[in-house]
This record gives structure tokens, C-alpha cells and sequence, in this order.
């Protein structure tokens, strides 16, 4: 019986180490304490069925697992093929809800001067966009000239109204074409963008719309005296701060993926804004009085070129002082503002770019709309006649103790 039940207990060993193979998880504290129980001969043999009759089960078990795998596995490949980035500039869908669509047929008829191809919503927009381009070019301008002056007649007036009476669009698929953004001043990143490429086509400048690998975002790629610049008219939007404004490959890569593959390397510093306005310097110390007096001075950006000696030790001591500036500005609330800098490498040298995004633009504050004495009375009477059966303990609802320079902007705006 002994020799018997030393034998079963090795069956049963095996059959463990069969069923860990085959992967399935076995308590080994239960098996530990099952071997060293005086347990009857019986009771081991009824286990060992049991375990054969659950091995014999996982082998089906396993099959179908391995089927669930299977169909797993090609859902989670036509999910990734879904969301490979795609290479091309039209027809792409951002954010699961905005379409990237050419501008040419508008660009097309306003160089040829034929808009008898245009149904009537693109002749509004040609009409739109043409008023614009009267507006802000004039002769002489050079390529970069045109392009500065549609960034800064685009971030400087597409911005929401701040009314009550703002001029919403009865829907929403037009805030990603050229047509919305011109017409209601309501975008997303794609609108914006469109709107850009529309202007650089009228212009005969050569410019893309780009979109991040993720496809959740847009921007432009312009195209000057043969380089490439990333503008990204959306996220300087109503502050016109150059922020964003020809930027490098090097300079939005620390922001942004792209397909490389298909869109050109963007990696000319002749027309980046940052480089432009760079400042010579040589003292790495003199970083910190350079950013402050910017910030007084409440400029949208501080560019220092360092020559080719500058070294990598050098590099990280100016990033480690301006990490140290960040979060005092970012604790302290001392300029409502946030920053982001990065090296931007030139002919002989480097140029040390920070972009100072300041939360209020500069923009002015809104004056309250004054209301005439005389409405006030007439306000009492309008409520009261209305609502007067209404009664509220301890609260004075008349207008007339209100002084007329109350501000209601706040009050039944349309967003």
C-alpha cells in the first residue's frame, strides 16, 4: 500500500508539472500540504482523477483560448492599421471628426480668375479670403513679408467675438474649412490650418498641411527660398506672440510626431522666426537677466545665439537654470505666463530659443456695457409683472439699487 501510494503521489507530480507546462497556475501551498497530509489512499485517488479530469478539460480549453487569441489578435491589427499615420496631405481625418480637404479648386480660381467651376460657397470664400489678401499685401513684399502678414492678420483676428451677440455658425462642420474660420471666426486646428495653406496657394508660396502621427492635430508647412518652416497659426491664435510661427524640424519635434517619410524635413534656420531676432551671446550666466528683461518686457520670446564653443556641459547649466526658472514662475504666479525653450542649431553656433506664451495676450480688458438709467425702471417693471407672484425671503431683486455701469456680459452669453 505504501509502494502504492508513493506512486500515485509521483503521478500526480507529473501531471502538475504537465499541467504548469501547458500553462496553468496550480496552487503549490495546496499541493505541498496535500503531499505531506496523512490522507487516505482513497482520498489521493479521487484527487488524481480529478486533476486528470481537469487536465484532459484544459486541452479543449486551451484550443479555444487559442482561437479567442487568433480573433484578438486581428482586431487589435485592424485597430493599428486604423490608427497607422497615413501618408498624404488631403482627405485625413483629425480627431475622429475633422477632414483635411484641398483648397486648390478656390487657390486654382484665383489665379486663373475663372470661378466658374466654384459652387457658391467657395465663391463666398474666394470673396472672403480675396478682401483679406486686398487688405494686407501690398506691393513689393517679399515671400516671407506675405507669409508674416497673413500669421498676424490671422492670429490677431480670428478669435471668438467677446459679445453677447457673437455670430455662432448653425453647425459645426464648417469650423474646419476656410469658409467657417473666415466667415464665423469658429476653427479647430484644422480650420486654421486649411485657411493658411488657402492664403500661401493665393500667393503661389508653397505650403502643406501637416498632421501629427496620432492624427489628433494640424499645423502648416510653408515653404521659403527653398526651406521648409512649421507655422502653426492655432496655438498663437489671438496672441500673434511668433510662438509658433516658422519654427524647425528640431524645434517642433519636441512637441509634435509626424510621417517624416512623406513630409519634407523642415530643417532650414534662414526665415525661423527665433533665429531671426537671436541675440549674440557668450556669457551662459547672463541666460537669467536675458529672460527677465523679456519678461518685463512682456516680449513673446528671447533668442540667444552662442557661437561653436558653447559645449554640452555648458548646454545642461542653462537647462538646469531655466528649469529652476520655470518652476519659480510656474509656484510663484509672477507672470501670467508659461514657457518652453529648446536649441536651435545654426551656421557656426547655436541658438538658444525660448517662446514665452502669455496666458492674456495683452489684450485689454473688456469695458462693461452701459445701461441707461432709464431702463432700470422699466427692467423692475418687466420682472415684477412677470414674476411678481413669486415671492423670495430676504432678497432685494430690484434693478434700481444696481449702479448703470453693472457689467451683464456675463449673464445669458452666447459661447
Amino acid at each position: 500500500m505504501k509502494v502504492l501510494r508513493n506512486v500515485l503521489i509521483s503521478l500526480l507530480a507529473l501531471v502538475v508539472v504537465a499541467a504548469l507546462v501547458a500553462g496553468v497556475v496550480i496552487n503549490w501551498n495546496a499541493y505541498q500540504e496535500m503531499t505531506r497530509s496523512s490522507r487516505s489512499l482513497n482520498t489521493l485517488q479521487d484527487q488524481l482523477s480529478t486533476v486528470q479530469s481537469n487536465v484532459s478539460g484544459m486541452q479543449g480549453n486551451v484550443a479555444l483560448v487559442q482561437g479567442d487569441l487568433s480573433e484578438l489578435r486581428e482586431q487589435i491589427q485592424v485597430q493599428r492599421d486604423s490608427e497607422e499615420d497615413v501618408g498624404q496631405e488631403d482627405d485625413v481625418l483629425i480627431a475622429g471628426s475633422y477632414t483635411i480637404r484641398s483648397t486648390l479648386p478656390i487657390s486654382d480660381a484665383y489665379l486663373s480668375g475663372d470661378r466658374s467651376e466654384l459652387d457658391d460657397k467657395q465663391k463666398e470664400t474666394l470673396d472672403m479670403a480675396s478682401a483679406v489678401l486686398d487688405q494686407i499685401i501690398t506691393d513689393g513684399m517679399t515671400p516671407f513679408e506675405k507669409e508674416k502678414a497673413v500669421y498676424e492678420w490671422m492670429t490677431r483676428n480670428l478669435t471668438n467675438d467677446g459679445g453677447l451677440l457673437t455670430v455662432i455658425p448653425q453647425t459645426q462642420e464648417d469650423c474646419d474649412n476656410p469658409y467657417g474660420v473666415l466667415k464665423y471666426h469658429n476653427a479647430v486646428c484644422v480650420g486654421y490650418a486649411t485657411t493658411f495653406r488657402l492664403f500661401m496657394q493665393m500667393l503661389e508660396i508653397p505650403c502643406m498641411v501637416c498632421h501629427n502621427t496620432e492624427r489628433y492635430h494640424s499645423w502648416d508647412l510653408v515653404q521659403l527660398d527653398g526651406g521648409w518652416y512649421h507655422t502653426d497659426i492655432y496655438s498663437d491664435a489671438g496672441s500673434g506672440n511668433y510662438g509658433h510661427f516658422n519654427m524647425t524640424d528640431t524645434m517642433w519635434g519636441q512637441s509634435q510626431s509626424w510621417n517624416h517619410d512623406y513630409f519634407p524635413a523642415a530643417n532650414s534656420y534662414e526665415y525661423c522666426y527665433a533665429c531671426m531676432g537671436a541675440v549674440d551671446e557668450k556669457d551662459i550666466y547672463h541666460v537669467p537677466q536675458a529672460l527677465r528683461e523679456a519678461l518685463d518686457n512682456r516680449e513673446s520670446n528671447c533668442a540667444l545665439r552662442f557661437d561653436s564653443s558653447l559645449t554640452e556641459v555648458d548646454a545642461q547649466i542653462v537647462q538646469n537654470m531655466l528649469s529652476n526658472i520655470d518652476n519659480r514662475l510656474s509656484n510663484s504666479g509672477a507672470y501670467d505666463m508659461y514657457m518652453e525653450w529648446n536649441w536651435v542649431p545654426v551656421d557656426k553656433g547655436f541658438v538658444l530659443a525660448i517662446s514665452l506664451n502669455w496666458y492674456d495676450n495683452g489684450e485689454e480688458p473688456v469695458e462693461p456695457v452701459e445701461i441707461p438709467e432709464d431702463a432700470y425702471g422699466k427692467m423692475d417693471d418687466a420682472v415684477e409683472g412677470a414674476f411678481g407672484d413669486i415671492e423670495v425671503e430676504d432678497w432685494d431683486d430690484s434693478f434700481t439699487d444696481y449702479e448703470s455701469e453693472t457689467d451683464w456680459s456675463g449673464y445669458g452669453a452666447v459661447g
